[in-house]
């Protein structure tokens, strides 16, 4: 733990996962140089989503924003006239808590060109930015929206500013959609545009430097839904079967589990990949690939369930206690 609190920006690649090749040797050192594990998603919930299914991702990513919703399995969401999210009248909540109620008054910004993924975030209390207007008259988009990005953390001029605009900028892409923001010949998909801005935001965050403390660094990738029963069979977080007599010898891993009750609505295939780094912080594994196998081998931080992520992510930033303590 820090002796300070930190600042976080977490990077969401929609969907991006199987777009990562050897080429993309900025998203390879940042997992060189951090810890890495997974997010496991749920089953498709009882409730029905109005919504996409690569959207889901997200609800799985943050749906602990919104406190008690999910415990029922009963909430339903569907989007208005004018871009609001509403709960519809299977919900028996009438609120629901916004970033700032339930983690202590965090400040949380929002980044992405999804407009569904906005109107969700403006639902949650996030401050909803735009690209354009963070990319607006710059040369080129690696490190000068590495720079901005992080000038809303109060990281400039290479020192840390007692006070910030937010304590957690979340940025969105998806893969299936078009990424504006790239200005730059030769940047052609959205993964591409993460590897850039993590070298950006690598070379401000020097090893040493005052940022780099500060600064907690995740950057999660999803399968979306371009997962097939082939390629499930490969990406399995448990390697033994359900119904095998020798499961019932290990332990069960704790994303199965809530208290002492087993979860009957987890998906053991095809999860969130997920890096984090903050200098003399976060622990060093022996993961060096940004992919599947390498982190489920060599990985330091195995699964979590994906609606706990930003309870862990606030415990950093000293606004929630310690998930699992």
């Amino acid at each position: 733990m820090a002796d300070k609190s930190s600042r976080s920006l977490i990077i969401y690649g929609d969907g991006c996962v199987k777009h990562i090749s050897s080429s993309h040797v900025h998203l390879h050192h940042l997992v060189s140089r951090g810890c890495s594990g997974f997010l496991s998603l749920a089953q498709s919930p009882n409730a029905v989503f109005v919504m996409d299914f690569k959207f889901k991702h997200l609800w799985s990513c943050t749906m602990s924003f919104a406190g008690r919703l999910w415990k029922e399995d009963c909430l339903c969401f569907r989007t208005m006239k004018g871009g609001s999210f509403v709960t519809s009248e299977c919900s028996k909540e009438s609120s629901v808590s916004t970033m700032s109620d339930r983690f202590m008054g965090l400040k949380a910004a929002i980044v992405s060109t999804n407009s569904n993924v906005k109107s969700f975030g403006r639902y949650l209390g996030f401050t909803v930015l735009e690209f354009d207007n963070l990319t607006k008259d710059k040369p080129s988009f690696d490190e000068p929206l590495a720079c901005e990005l992080l000038k809303l953390l109060g990281f400039h001029g290479g020192e840390t500013l007692e006070t910030s605009e937010f304590d957690l900028v979340f940025v969105h892409l998806g893969c299936s959609e078009k990424v504006n923001v790239v200005k730059e010949e030769g940047v052609g998909n959205e993964v591409e545009y993460i590897n850039s801005l993590v070298g950006g935001i690598l070379q401000i965050a020097q090893p040493g430097s005052e940022i780099a403390s500060r600064l907690h660094l995740s950057v999660v990738m999803s399968y979306g839904a371009s997962v097939d029963d082939e390629d499930s069979s490969l990406l399995q977080l448990n390697s033994l079967k359900e119904n095998s007599n020798l499961s019932l010898l290990f332990p069960r891993q704790s994303y199965t589990m809530k208290g002492a009750n087993l979860l009957n609505n987890i998906r053991h295939h095809s999860p969130m990949l997920i890096t984090q780094w903050q200098e003399a912080v976060t622990r060093k594994d022996m993961a060096e690939k940004f992919s599947f196998q390498d982190i489920k081998e060599k990985g330091g931080n195995l699964a979590i369930p994906a609606d706990r992520f930003l309870q862990e992510i606030a415990f950093k930033l000293w606004k929630a206690p310690k998930y699992g303590a």
